[in-house]
């Protein structure tokens, strides 16, 4: 393993790239700029980690370009302390940002073979985040609710099981909200929703983007 000191320099350039793209929020870019993305990544690949750019991380999975980590990130906004469910850990990276960030991470993996491989790591790497193996599609009822829902998979639409773990509003404080891919397997709809009543919601679509596709059920 190279040491990490080394990509000292390129992770700065990657924060400069971001915010010259549009992300504004200096609390994502710090944690962009903390994680060492080149962890997360095949060591074949390792030279391209800090790329803006998707890379395969086998089982036909990616990590995430990091402009759309950032751009999920900053949209989401989670604030210190607050409990925000990821589903689709993947590699672990966007996690990562989000508990840099000050957040209360779980996520949930439907591919067993990533969920070994990245709650471990992790584990090593000092983040705290709290996983399970199991349907992402069905959230994580029993750690909610969620103050926000990352998901990291392209939906062909909203599961209302996940709009029903955000928090309700209580009083002037604003609900749960959501971000997330919306659309078929040939590109989706960044879509932001916010929980505004009991069984109440308001949604905002945002950019394009293309993720591969939210399944329901395990892998073994």
């Amino acid at each position: 393993m190279i040491e990490d000191w080394k990509f000292e320099r390129r992770r700065e350039r990657l924060v400069e790239e971001l915010r010259e793209k549009g992300i504004t929020d200096e609390r994502v870019l710090a944690a962009i700029h903390r994680v060492p993305r080149h962890r997360f990544v095949d060591q074949a690949l390792i030279q391209r980690a800090y790329n803006d750019e998707a890379l395969p991380i086998g089982l036909k999975q990616t990590i995430s370009q990091p402009y759309t980590v950032a751009f999920q990130s900053q949209t989401l906004a989670p604030k210190k302390g607050e409990r925000i469910l990821e589903i689709g850990t993947g590699s672990g990276y966007q996690a990562s940002v989000l508990f840099e960030m000050g957040a209360q991470v779980f996520s949930v993996e439907r591919m067993r073979g990533l969920y070994e491989r990245t709650t471990p790591l992790l584990r090593s790497l000092g983040y705290k985040i709290v996983t399970r193996f199991g349907d992402g599609m069905q959230g994580w009822e029993s750690m909610g609710p969620y103050d926000g829902i990352i998901v990291t998979a392209g939906a062909l639409e909203i599961p209302e099981v996940l709009l029903h773990q955000l928090k309700k509003p209580e009083g002037m404080k604003s609900g749960g909200r959501m971000i997330i891919p919306v659309g078929p397997r040939k590109g989706q709809v960044m879509t932001y929703v916010v929980r505004i009543g009991e069984d109440s919601y308001e949604s905002v679509e945002l950019e394009e983007c293309r993720f591969v596709p939210l399944l329901g059920s395990t892998e073994g």
